[in-house]
């Protein structure tokens, strides 16, 4: 018999939760040690991704939100993270929010961008961060448990990003 994962869970159930499967990336550049984020005019930052169709592969899914939302399209490597299922409030949109989600590590071949294609909802701008700014960032803003999932799934980015050889 075949025990079944558990899939890790974070955030905090809340009444009337919306279901949205899909996931984010985590856009490491190995030229400048940075990583690309959405920065929102309120200087949260976010990981580039969004939800994905059912019919969608979703690791085409999520290359395909992260460079609609992010410009970044010329990557060396691609791999999958992590799975999680997360609650979250999406503040934009006013919505609670359960997702299964998927990370992908998506690893910079060049800067190169094309055209962003943005929702109304998304106002953010391409910025570069370190891993210690981007924690510092969600910590202080993560009293709702809104960005655990997020936290997660960049620890488990730079420990790949380790074994993979791209940082000391």
């Amino acid at each position: 018999m075949t025990t079944p994962i558990k899939i890790p869970e974070f955030g905090i159930k809340r009444e009337n939760e919306e279901r949205r499967d899909g996931g984010c990336g985590v856009i490491f550049d190995p030229q400048t040690q940075k990583y690309a984020v959405g920065r929102r005019e309120n200087g949260l930052f976010i990981l580039y991704g969004g939800g994905v169709d059912p019919s969608e592969d979703i690791k085409d899914g999520v290359t395909r939100e992260v460079t609609e939302e992010s410009g970044l399209f010329d990557f060396l490597h691609i791999e999958k993270i992590e799975e999680v299922i997360c609650h979250y409030h999406h503040n934009y949109k006013h919505l609670n929010r359960i997702a299964h989600a998927t990370c992908f590590l998506f690893v910079l071949k060049s800067g190169d961008l094309v055209p962003t294609k943005h929702e109304a909802h998304e106002n953010f701008t391409l910025d570069w961060s370190t891993p210690a700014e981007m924690l510092a960032n969600w910590e202080a803003r993560n009293q709702e448990k809104n960005y655990d999932h997020w936290i997660y799934f960049l620890k488990k980015s730079v420990t790949r990003l380790k074994e993979l050889g791209y940082i000391a």
